[in-house]
């Protein structure tokens, strides 16, 4: 596991325990990120957390007027959402959680759309190891709900 004071309190703009994070990625030697998400502006948005150059987290912020099917998302022939072989687990929030990712989606009012979607996706992972699933949960149940209270949602709960 990486050295966790190299690991920032603060990932994408949203507080998360680094001991979460440290998790999943495998390095943090030069971390970087390249955040490219207008909460205020909420249009979907990536943000990559790099590490020696080597992209470690991806995550992809999307606001829409409908709710997301996630299993859609999750599995579909696109790679923006991919997570390979998604379980729903139980959550105040929708959430499908993969051998390499998640994505979690809830009620959002902003001037983007009425829900907002989150995918993380772990391009170091290989899709075939199973072992981290239960990371990628502990790290959703904190980072997901953090990261809604940054987006101002009006009059939202979680589902």
């Amino acid at each position: 596991m990486p050295s966790m004071q190299r690991i920032p309190k603060v990932v994408c703009g949203a507080p998360i325990d680094p001991a979460l994070t440290a998790k999943l990625v495998a390095t943090v030697e030069n971390w970087d990120e390249d955040d490219r998400v207008d909460r205020a502006g909420a249009g979907t948005a990536p943000c990559l957390v790099l590490s020696e150059h080597h992209v470690v987290m991806r995550f992809r912020f999307s606001w829409d007027e409908e709710a997301s099917d996630l299993t859609y998302l999750a599995t579909g022939t696109g790679s923006v959402s991919g997570v390979t072989d998604p379980r729903s687990v139980t959550s105040p929030y929708k959430t499908l959680i993969g051998t390499d990712g998640a994505i979690a989606t809830t009620p959002c009012k902003t001037k983007g759309g009425n829900y907002f979607t989150l995918t993380l996706q772990l391009p170091q992972v290989r899709i075939t190891d199973r072992s981290h699933r239960k990371d990628i949960e502990k790290f959703m149940r904190s980072y997901f709900p953090a990261t809604v209270r940054t987006l101002g949602c009006a009059g939202s709960a979680a589902r």
